[in-house]
């Protein structure tokens, strides 16, 4: 398996993730990290960023995890919990590891950091695991 051609078959063909500015770092079966900078277009009227920003991110960190072993996935269910808010241009990651167990079903958590450590978010996310190959 070449992780580093799915990688960059993430970033490429994620159009709603590129127009957020997410962009995969690292992957792995079952792990990934994936970053993005909060820009002013990501505020909420309360000046910080919008709730879909963290979750868009962990999201695709997750994907990104489950694409890992080669064939799609998809998000079926998720519990996710704000926990502190980031400022325009603070970089974001979320890494995302699986949890052991399912097959078609799989579990994996996201965190969801600041470049100083602070935890943003956390999620617990829910794919199925498709049988369409990827064909970077």
């Amino acid at each position: 398996m070449d992780y580093e051609q799915i990688r960059a078959f993430r970033n490429e063909k994620n159009l709603f993730g590129r127009k957020l500015g997410i962009y995969v770092e690292e992957l792995g079966p079952g792990y990934a990290r994936a970053t993005k900078t909060v820009t002013e277009e990501d505020l909420n009227p309360l000046q910080v960023p919008h709730g879909g920003v963290y979750f868009a991110l962990a999201d695709t960190a997750c994907g990104s995890a489950m694409a890992a072993y080669g064939t799609m996935a998809v998000t079926i269910s998720c519990s996710f919990s704000f926990l502190k808010s980031a400022q325009a241009g603070d970089k974001l990651t979320a890494e995302a590891r699986e949890l052991p167990g399912g097959r078609s079903v799989c579990v994996l958590e996201a965190r969801v950091t600041g470049e100083g450590g602070a935890l943003f978010a956390v999620g617990t996310f829910t794919f199925r695991r498709l049988e369409t190959r990827i064909e970077p």
